[in-house]
Parts: structure tokens; sequence; C-alpha cells
């Protein structure tokens, strides 16, 4: 399993559970939280009912006094309310009144008058002087529709202490089940969202670090299969400090092997320069004729040019290869580039005794490093102009392919043998040109595929079948 898919899991798993055990308290408990304001509601109602009800129960008329009358004009009423979304058509109250010995003796629905309710705890306790109150079955033997009996003492209105009876306020508990539903169901749909919401930000937050985890692993990855490949996006937190460390580190182990590898090639194809130069010092010691010490201080130019050229071109390429991306980009017009390279080597051409045909469009836009795509070219018109014979000529052909710009460098020398085309882009691996000429350092055509690389691009090396070579360069469009 991925790593991301394991932080999601543990994530969503974390939030569910609290989600579930924090919807299922708030369920359970809208239930008896409702029904406890409701009994709140009732001992207020039931304490001013039997106030307003002791005058009639004092003087023996409260079944057909003043009290019971607009009891009863009380319930007929229509409320005409709206509570939450339920309608409230009707006043569900039931009143009944006992004497001091728990007796009732008046019932606003006339059903329980004569019964004794003095073991009953709304009664019971009242009398006692207690706060009385009790939940009872609607009709024997149903559980599930309950009354709620709330029972609040009757003084005497004269001296205000003495009991004279206990009044009951009732009201089925059924009533308020629509808001405890509604109330529940509302929980459980924003319970629901919260989930919902929660996954999403889990989700988010998975991909977030997945992302930085997973360029990282690509990164390092990269780096140990040895290919360039630019530094892990900076970011302002751990993972961000883990890419700049490993950055840092591969930085380190790589210029330490980089040094060591270029050393030893630079070592290498010193060798030949510095021994022919020696020999060359050592015969300058003895006398010789003036033609002989000529040729042999013409050498030693010769292999000085030849050490420069090399350490110059291995340098640029060294630092085209160490950085492994393009450190800035700006739009580069190929045609402008191939037009001031035929400027500049107007007068090599001229000695040569060769001719430059251009063919380009109007604009060529790509974008990259205009130093490095101008001395990349510059590269490969250097070998056309080495390689072709006196009085040939060499092409630039420069079109749009697919999507892509293919710009063509083409000479009419003896192309490239058979043998050669699998190396020519190999790190100082150079041919001899025409008519017994120095070779080059063999680094021209390794720094052209690197810069070609960089952009995106490829660079090829191939014979025409009509005699001469082709390089070819390949650039996306900018």
């Amino acid at each position: 399993m991925r790593l991301g898919l394991k932080l999601f899991l543990g994530f969503f798993l974390i939030v569910g559970i609290a989600a579930f055990f924090v919807m299922r308290v708030f369920v359970n408990e809208v239930k008896p939280g409702v029904r406890q304001a409701m009994e709140s509601t009732l001992v207020d109602a039931a304490n001013v009912l039997a106030v307003m009800a002791a005058p009639d129960l004092k003087a023996g008329r409260i079944a057909d006094g003043a009290f019971a009358a607009q009891l009863a004009t009380a319930q007929r009423r229509d409320p005409k309310a709206m509570v939450w979304r339920f309608p409230k058509r009707s006043i569900d109250y039931r009143v009944t009144v006992t004497d001091a010995k728990g007796i009732v003796i008046y019932d606003s629905r006339g059903q329980d008058v004569g019964r004794d309710n003095s073991r009953w705890n709304d009664v019971h306790l009242t009398l006692q002087g207690r706060y009385g109150a009790r939940s009872s079955p609607l009709t024997p033997g149903d559980a599930e529709k309950t009354v709620m009996h709330v029972a609040a003492p009757v003084y005497d209105p004269v001296d205000g202490r003495s009991l004279i009876g206990v009044l009951t306020l009732s009201q089925p508990n059924d009533t308020i089940d629509p808001f405890i539903v509604a109330s529940q169901r509302a929980i459980i749909a924003r319970g629901a969202w919260l989930i919902g919401l929660s996954a999403l930000i889990g989700l988010l937050m998975t991909w977030w670090l997945s992302r930085g985890i997973s360029g990282l692993s690509r990164y390092a990855k990269a780096v140990s299969a040895g290919e360039p490949v630019p530094p892990p996006r900076r970011r302002g937190d751990e993972i961000g400090e883990l890419g700049q460390a490993l950055e840092t580190m591969r930085r380190k182990l790589e210029g330490k092997a980089y040094v060591e590898q270029y050393v030893q090639s630079l070592t290498h194809e010193m060798k030949s320069p510095l021994a022919a130069i020696r020999g060359a010092a050592e015969l300058l010691q003895e006398p010789l004729p003036e033609a002989d010490r000529q040729r042999f201080a013409g050498n030693i130019a010769q292999q000085e040019r030849r050490l420069t050229e090399t350490i110059d071109q291995l340098l640029r390429l060294a630092e085209v290869e160490q950085h492994g991306w393009l450190q800035r980009r700006a739009e580069v017009d190929l045609v402008q580039v191939c037009r001031d390279l035929a400027d500049d080597a107007s007068p090599r051409l001229q000695a040569a005794g060769l001719v430059l045909e251009a063919v380009l469009p109007e604009r060529a836009p790509v974008q990259g490093d205009p130093f490095l795509l101008r001395q990349a070219l510059s590269n490969l018109l250097d070998n056309a102009i080495a390689f072709s014979p006196a009085g040939g000529s060499i092409q630039i052909v420069l079109n749009k392919q697919a999507q892509s710009w293919q710009l063509s460098l083409r000479d009419q020398g003896p192309g490239v043998p058979d043998y050669a085309l699998e190396r020519v882009f190999e790190r100082f691996y150079s041919l001899g040109r025409p008519g017994n000429g120095p070779r080059s350092s063999g680094l021209g055509l390794p720094f052209v595929a690197e810069v070609a690389r960089l952009h995106g691009g490829q660079a090829t090396l191939r014979n025409r079948p009509e005699g001469g070579a082709q390089a070819v360069l390949v650039l996306p469009p900018g």
C-alpha cells in the first residue's frame, strides 16, 4: 500500500471514528435534553396555574368556578402557531387538581375525578413539600407513548403557607417527538457533511504531502540512475529542507566524482601535446638549422593551441553538464542566431573558399539560453568548415517539423566513416581533418548534444546520400 493511501486512510479513520462518537453522543443527548427543557417549561406553567387555581380551590368551586371556565376556554383556542417547521393547532396541556389528601377533585378532561393519586410521585412528593414529577404510559402497557406530569403545590390564598391541594400539569411526550427526530436528522446530516469535508481536507493534505514525498522519490531515483535532474522545488517545511539537504549532498558527491573524472580525462588528453612540446623543447636546446628550429617552434605553438582549445572546451562542457538544467531561459530567434554566425564566419569561409547558403524562415522562436545555443551552432559550423573541401558549399536549413524546429547544417566533405557514426558524440573522440589537418579536442559535438538535451531537444549526425555529412539540431518551439 502506497504511503499516500496509508496517510489518507489513517486520517479518515481517526476523523471518522471521532465524528461517529461525537454524533452518537449528540443524537443520544437530544431526546433527554428536549424533555428536560419541556419539564422546565411545565414547572413554570404548573406553578402559575397553581396560584390562579388557589381561590377557587379554597372556595370549593374548583370544578365549576372561574378557573375551570377560563381553562376550558383556553383549551378550545387554536394557536395557529408554526414552531420551527411544525404547525401547532391545539393546546396539549391537561390539568388535574387534588385536595390535600391526594384525591382528584378536578380534571380538565373529566376522566379521573375522585381517583386517589396520592401514591403517584407527582402528588405524593408535592404533598411532602418536595418537587414532584413523573412520566407514565399514556395507556397502560404502552411504553412507547408516555406522558410527563409535573406537580405544583396549591397554597391557601389567605396565609400563603397552608397546603390545600396539588395541581398537576401533564403533556404527552410525543408532542415533542417531531422536534427530537428533526434535530437528530439535522445533526446526522451535518455530521455527514463534516465527515465529507474532513475527508476532502484529508485528501488534499495527503495529496500535498504525497506530492512532496513523490517528488523527492523521483529526484532520488534520477540521481541514483545518473540522470541530470533539477533540484527539488523549494518549500517552507521539513520536506523542503530534506529536498535541499539531498540536493546539497548530491552536489558534493557528484562534484567529487566529476572532478576525478575530468582530471583523469584532461590528464589523458594532455599527455600527447606535452610529450610533443617536451620533445621539441629538448631538440631546440641543441644546435639546429634555422629551418628545423622554426619547424619545432611552430610545433610547440601548435601543441599549445591544442592544449588551450582542449581546456577551454572542457571547461565549457563541464559547466553545462555540472548544472544539469538551464540556469536561464529567454526567447531566442534561431534565424537571427544563424545570420549572426554567418556574418562572424564570413572571413573563415572566404579563406577556405567556401560558400554558405542559408534557407531560413522569417522567425524561429525557441525558449532557451542564447549563449549556449549560439555556442552549439558555432561548433556545428566550425566542424562543417573544417571538413568541407575548397570550393564547396555549406547549407544551413531551418524549418518547422511537427512540434519542433529542425536546423540542418550540411557540408560536401568526405562524411563520417561508418565505424565512427556511433561514437562522434563521445567525449574526446575526434576524426582527422582532410589534408592531414590536426584533430580537434573531441569536445565540440558532446557540447552540442548536451545543449540540445538541456533545451528538451536532440542532436544527430549522419551521412547524406549525395555525399557529405549533415548535423541536425531539433529544438522545441518557444
